[in-house]
């Protein structure tokens, strides 16, 4: 093959979102006057085929006595509802919104936009009027609805038709549910800084004001508020790839924490601390029955929060899966970051990774980020003063007693780090004198506290329960203010911290997993409670199959 030109582009060939982008360049390559978008992973079926020019005549009625359709809605069939019990749980909530939802949207409250595939575009229409997406990078996450916005906007009208539907392929693991969830919320998030959604919200009437905004932005506003939280703070809202493949995989503890630590995990743990708290000084429930009653819906949410993407992880039970997954956790959150190192094999690298949003951030989401993170100093404000050797004096003195015990544990780890990296290679007996004799002065301050001052285990609780709190506020602090700190000196102590952190959460979490791996049962039950019959039968055949092979490979190597 010979070179007879060379065209030497200006620039990058895709400037936008690329799917967008290759919708609306598509268009111009189609015939005719309707323009259906089917997506890759749907499906048609003959009988469906049929009705299609019962429903292109749609486009010659005026539902609302006014005007043509602009967008004629489809409902979708999800056929891969049967795979296990999550995605016959995502099945149902797609069927609804897709037959009842978008219903209502469309008549009576007329805010119903395209939502995805399959609907039917008037291809004149949008043709002259900016396409069937839009491609702006970032804003333009959730490039769809964009299209019911533009058409709203441009006087068209969108109506929805149940009598013809499309097949559809749905997630069916959580890591690609999740994934899903928090690139729609991201999506939303940028709707809201659009200047779509402020103009739909100036030319509506107030009814259906409400009706979108309750339909789009302001559910997530309610709901998935940590990707639509962040999104809207910061910005720099990506597109999440999730993998919709028809396979059911087990997921790593790493791959776990990655996804769910700081949308799920973290707000678990502090959600659960605030439990305990309340349990030990709350005066208005004394009882434990009557405390139980009153918090048993924010206790299970605290458990769905901290375990349930373990619970609904394929062979998440396998004892020999959790003997895999402890040595890929301890591999991956020791392995140092650098360039070209990714998140999934470094934990440095992922850190790094999740304070991007930070990057993008201006001065007013970097103060609301640090006043948010004063609440943990709050925490520890009000259990300093809970402590039997405080219980007397309310002074402020306390607080900042408080506060150099804090700075005193600070500089005890720092000095630990700094001797582990000069004196345990060449000076180990030095090094492990320095480590028993800080040890032996912390239990003789203890005991110390104990016999003159009548410390309680009650109070050594206490302080755990607000210096913990504290030290994460102020890593969430270090984090909003990088440049600072880095200035300073101090980044590699705070990155020391932060690591230690993910360490103790990671045994919060991995310890009840692990306990529950060691019966067998468990992992039976769980593998039948998610699976269908069939499904579970391949499992444990493979199970089988596995064993043999790892006899045979045994034998083979004596």
């Amino acid at each position: 093959m010979s070179v007879i030109y060379r065209i030497k582009l200006p620039g990058p060939a895709i400037l936008g979102e690329g799917k967008p982008e290759n919708q609306n360049h598509a268009i111009i390559f189609s015939r005719g006057e309707g323009l259906q978008t089917i997506d890759m992973n749907q499906d048609n079926y003959m009988e469906e085929a049929l009705k299609m020019r019962n429903l292109l005549e749609e486009f010659l009625t005026k539902h609302d006595g006014v005007r043509h359709p602009s967008i004629l809605g489809l409902r979708e069939h999800i056929f891969t509802g049967s795979v296990s019990s999550l995605a016959w749980f995502m099945s149902n909530q797609e069927t609804s919104f897709v037959t009842i939802g978008q219903r209502l949207l469309a008549n009576p409250l007329r805010v119903r936009f395209h939502y995805g595939h399959p609907d039917v575009f008037d291809r004149l229409f949008h043709l002259t009027r900016g396409g069937v997406s839009k491609a702006s990078k970032v804003i333009n996450l959730s490039e769809d609805i964009f299209a019911g916005f533009n058409s709203t906007l441009r006087e068209g009208n969108v109506t929805h038709h149940e009598y013809i539907q499309v097949g559809k392929g749905r997630d069916v693991g959580l890591n690609q549910i999740s994934m899903f969830e928090a690139k729609i919320a991201n999506g939303n998030g940028e709707q809201t800084l659009s200047r779509d959604i402020y103009r739909l919200g100036h030319r509506f009437d107030f009814f259906r004001m409400m009706s979108c905004y309750f339909t789009t932005v302001g559910f997530y506003f309610s709901t998935l508020t940590h990707y639509y939280g962040r999104t809207l703070l910061h910005g720099g809202a990506k597109y999440r790839s999730t993998g919709r493949g028809f396979v059911v995989f087990h997921a790593k503890f790493a791959d776990n924490y990655r996804l769910y630590s700081r949308s799920h995990f973290v707000k678990g743990l502090e959600m659960m601390l605030l439990l305990v708290v309340y349990q030990i000084f709350g005066s208005a429930y004394r009882g434990v029955l009557a405390y139980l009653l009153i918090t048993i819906s924010m206790w299970f949410m605290v458990g769905t929060w901290l375990f349930a993407p373990f619970l609904f992880n394929p062979s998440g039970f396998e004892w020999q899966k959790i003997v895999d997954d402890w040595t890929d956790w301890n591999k991956w959150i020791n392995n140092i970051g650098g360039i070209g190192v990714p998140a999934e094999k470094s934990w440095e690298s992922w850190w790094e990774e999740e304070q991007e949003h930070l990057r993008h951030s201006g001065k007013r989401g970097i103060v609301v980020e640090i006043l948010l993170s004063l609440r943990f100093f709050i925490y520890q404000y009000g259990l300093v003063y809970h402590l039997t050797i405080t219980e007397r004096t309310k002074n402020f003195l306390v607080y900042g007693v408080s506060w150099l015990v804090i700075f005193l544990i600070l500089f005890v780890m720092k000095t630990i780090s700094v001797g582990r990296r000069k004196f345990s290679a060449s000076f180990q007996l030095m090094f492990r004198l320095i480590k028993g004799l800080i040890f032996m002065t912390f239990i003789a301050i203890i005991v110390i506290l104990i016999t003159l001052a009548h410390m309680t285990i009650q109070d050594i609780i206490v302080c755990i329960l607000a210096f913990m709190p504290t030290g994460w506020g102020m890593l969430l602090i270090a984090q909003a203010c990088k440049p600072v700190v880095h200035r300073a000196g101090f980044w590699g102590s705070v990155r020391t911290l932060a690591r230690g952190y993910e360490i103790v959460m990671g045994l919060l979490l991995f310890t009840p997993v692990a306990f529950l791996a060691w019966f067998p049962f468990v992992s039976e039950f769980q593998t039948r409670m998610l699976f269908n019959q069939a499904f579970s039968r391949g499992l444990q055949i493979s199970r089988i199959l596995g064993g043999h092979r790892k006899d045979r490979s045994s034998r083979n190597k004596e």
